[in-house]
C-alpha cells in the first residue's frame, strides 16, 4: 500500500505526533506521552503501533530487545494531505472558508498572525 493513500486515524495521528517530536521512541515512551493527555492502556498503544507498522505509517527497528519506532510519513506531507481532504470535504473546496473558520474560532498569536500575513503577501506577489 502506498503511503500517499494512507489516512491515519485520530489515534494514529496522536502517535505520529509523538514520533515526529521525538524522532524515534519505544512503545513505552509513546505510551507515557499519550498518558499525559488521555487514558489509554499500554496494550492499546502497542496494538495501534503494530497496525501502523503493517500500514507503513511507522518503521520499526527490532535489532534491540525493545523495538524502536520512527514515523515513515512526514509531518508536512500528512498535514498537506489531511488539510486538502478537509478543504474538499468540509469547506466545498474553498481554502478561504477553512482559514476564516480557523481564525474565527481560535486565537492566533501576534507571531502567527505575522506569519499568516507574510504568506498572504507572498501569494499576492505571485
Amino acid at each position: 500500500m502506498s503511503t500517499k493513500t494512507i489516512k491515519p486515524t485520530e489515534s494514529e495521528l496522536e502517535i505520529l505526533q509523538v514520533l515526529w517530536e521525538k524522532d524515534q521512541a519505544s512503545v513505552r515512551e509513546v505510551h507515557e506521552e499519550l498518558l499525559q493527555s488521555k487514558d489509554v492502556g499500554y496494550t492499546t498503544t502497542l496494538k495501534l503501533m503494530q497496525i501502523m507498522f503493517e500500514k507503513g505509517l511507522v518503521k520499526r527497528d527490532d535489532s534491540f530487545k525493545t523495538h524502536i519506532y520512527q514515523a515513515s510519513v512526514s509531518k508536512e506531507k500528512t498535514q498537506k494531505h489531511l488539510v486538502g481532504k478537509m478543504i474538499n470535504t468540509l469547506f466545498g473546496g474553498s481554502p478561504a472558508e477553512l482559514v476564516l473558520q480557523a481564525l474565527g474560532n481560535h486565537k492566533a498569536s501576534a507571531a502567527e498572525l505575522e506569519e499568516i500575513q507574510r504568506l498572504l503577501n507572498n501569494l499576492k506577489d505571485r
